[in-house]
């Protein structure tokens, strides 16, 4: 009887309490979008801060140091050296125990941002998500070579596929979703909303619209000013006073570019060498992180300045006067250390440390400045350009490189000789190697992905569920009188010929077989003389794309699918006019899909 006092609608408030009405909410339209952007922002903020936190605390409690120093820079000043070297090693056993339960527990791999766009549609597990996040910061805490940014990006993203998926969100949005949570990340890590918000368009969604905009570049700022509200930190470079930029400036800005990507494609080359190494010995995982953690500590005997991602180096290389040996022996030991803890099962990514390792490299380049006619450019300047040009080699992203350059130093003239740097550095890495580390890594894997473009439907949209599964069959060892008396003209246009094992042994067309001038009382001639694409056939695992390149190989219009390529049983047929049809109809719907109609 109550109820029937109560009001039957309280408005958008109400739709908080309602979880039917607040997934209505946020599928609505754009604004709905909008709103689940900046939720994720708010997520993404807080997790990068907290992540943040928990590494400078693990830097500040196990080496010594205050809360507020740099681990690569501060840890030059630490008196007892023993400490540099025995982390790394101790971090490395905390990871390989954590390996080893994750071994027997769990089967499934991890999904990162990138994959989960491509393929699954943006779908993440929160929980992979989480032990990704806790494996990067025991890595970082404890010194190896690695950044905290992928595990930031797979926090911030695992969430927000999470909540996407909770809110029932289509498939395109739940991509977008995934994207403001990395976009989030980035923006947060760096304080440059412009760089998070191209990180997410470029590496993470793949693709760039008016739809995805707002959403994408709210997160990014919401993230932003959650970060500086909670920690207050600030990424920047003060790259001093210089003279107007000169049309001269290009040459070596393009040169160094080209350079930069070269040293890229060794580097990701190197990293994939290292693990194939551990993959080919006889070290169990488990053992491989402290074993990595060994050569670290000696590396950072040398100079601790290869601790951890280099933030500190960073800024104490860019400030000082170094002399040329000095610089190339760091870059060597950072590039070293940096595969070794990766190829060895620390968990990490490369972005922060390609951006200090471009450093190196521009002013290292700046020592052959001088011989440059007219070039104006100061050893910081080159070294923003290596910096931006070597990470558009290893991540990708020149729009993102370009933007973080503008955001970190705040000069729109030096953002040009960016952009001429890392287009160049961009291009050469596509055409003479294709891959960033991302889908270097997913090659190495046997996977197809070259970017964040969603092809996981493509998969979805496979042969067994195109083809038609009641076929004509008949015996290659019929003859034709027989075949021509169970298959008269007109009730079948295709048959399939097997043999006394029921395998693939060829196709025949029936109109093929009344069109012979063969007598019946020929016995010279059989099925055989008829046979067509005996080689040539469909596994029901391939996807639409893979159907229609092997049509138009054979120039067949209809291919038989077998079960697999030993028993070759015939389960079923299809048609390229079908196949086409299909996969027109689904692309047509995604793209419905994206722009809002669905």
């Amino acid at each position: 009887m109550l109820q029937k006092f109560q009001p039957r609608r309280l408005g958008v408030f109400s739709a908080f309490f309602d979880l039917g009405r607040f997934r209505a909410l946020l599928r609505r339209g754009e604004l709905g979008l909008v709103f689940a952007g900046a939720l994720v922002g708010v997520a993404s903020g807080c997790a990068v801060t907290a992540m943040s936190f928990v590494s400078r605390k693990l830097h500040s409690v196990i080496y010594g140091i205050t809360d507020y120093e740099r681990l690569s820079s501060a840890a030059v000043a630490i008196p007892d050296k023993s400490v540099v070297f025995i982390a790394p090693v101790a971090g490395g056993i905390i990871l390989g125990i954590l390996l080893y339960i994750l071994s027997r527990t769990r089967k499934k791999p991890m999904v990162d941002p990138i994959e989960a766009n491509a393929l699954h549609g943006g779908r993440m597990s929160l929980t992979d998500s989480i032990l990704v996040a806790v494996q990067n910061l025991i890595s970082n805490g404890f010194g190896a070579s690695v950044g905290l940014e992928a595990g930031y990006t797979q926090l911030a993203a695992g969430i927000a596929s999470k909540f996407g998926y909770k809110m029932q969100m289509r498939r395109a949005d739940l991509r977008m979703l995934v994207g403001c949570g990395a976009a989030g990340a980035i923006a947060a890590a760096f304080n440059a909303p412009l760089t998070g918000a191209f990180y997410a368009f470029e590496l993470i969604i793949g693709s760039y619209s008016i739809l995805t905009l707002t959403p994408v570049v709210v997160s990014a700022l919401i993230s932003t000013m959650i970060a500086r509200l909670l920690a207050g930190d600030d990424f920047a470079i003060d790259i001093g006073h210089f003279g107007a930029i000169a049309p001269a400036d290009y040459l070596p800005a393009v040169l160094l570019g080209a350079f930069c990507a070269g040293i890229g494609i060794l580097i990701m080359q190197g990293v994939a060498w290292v693990e194939e190494l551990a993959r080919k010995s006889s070290i169990a995982p488990p053992f491989r992180p402290a074993l990595g953690g060994l050569v670290v500590g000696m590396l950072a005997l040398i100079s601790p300045q290869v601790l951890s991602a280099g933030h500190g180096a960073l800024h104490l290389n860019l400030s000082s006067d170094v002399t040329l040996g000095a610089l190339v022996g760091l870059f060597l030991l950072k590039s070293l250390a940096s595969a070794v803890s990766i190829g060895s099962g620390f968990r990490g990514g490369l972005f922060f440390a390609s951006l200090f390792m471009g450093a190196l490299l521009g002013k290292i380049f700046a020592y052959c400045a001088p011989y440059f006619d007219h070039a104006t450019l100061t050893p910081v300047v080159y070294a923003v350009v290596g910096m931006s040009s070597l990470a558009v080699a290893i991540i990708g992203g020149p729009l993102t490189m370009t933007f973080l350059a503008l955001e970190i130093t705040g000069d729109f003239p030096i953002t040009a000789l960016v952009l001429a740097a890392v287009i160049t550095s961009s291009l050469v890495v596509r055409t003479t190697f294709g891959y960033s580390f991302a889908t270097w890594r997913f090659h190495l894997r046997g996977e197809s992905i070259r970017s964040a473009h969603d092809v996981g439907w493509i998969r979805s949209l496979t042969v067994a569920r195109m083809m038609r599964p009641d076929v004509h069959t008949a015996s290659i060892d019929m003859s034709i009188e027989e075949f021509r008396k169970n298959f008269p003209i007109g009730s079948a246009q295709r048959v399939i010929l097997i043999d006394k094992n029921e395998k693939y042994s060829g196709m025949v067309l029936v109109p093929d077989i009344y069109a012979s001038p063969v007598e019946k009382d020929d016995e010279e001639h059989g099925l055989s003389d008829f046979i067509r694409l005996r080689n040539e056939f469909l596994q029901p695992q391939m996807n639409a794309k893979q159907a229609a390149a092997m049509f138009d190989q054979t120039k067949s219009e209809a291919l038989v699918v077998v079960n697999d390529l030993i028993e070759r049983k015939v389960i079923g047929l299809l048609t390229e006019s079908y196949t086409l049809r299909r996969y027109s109809e689904e692309l047509d719907r995604r793209r419905r899909e994206v722009s809002g109609e669905l």
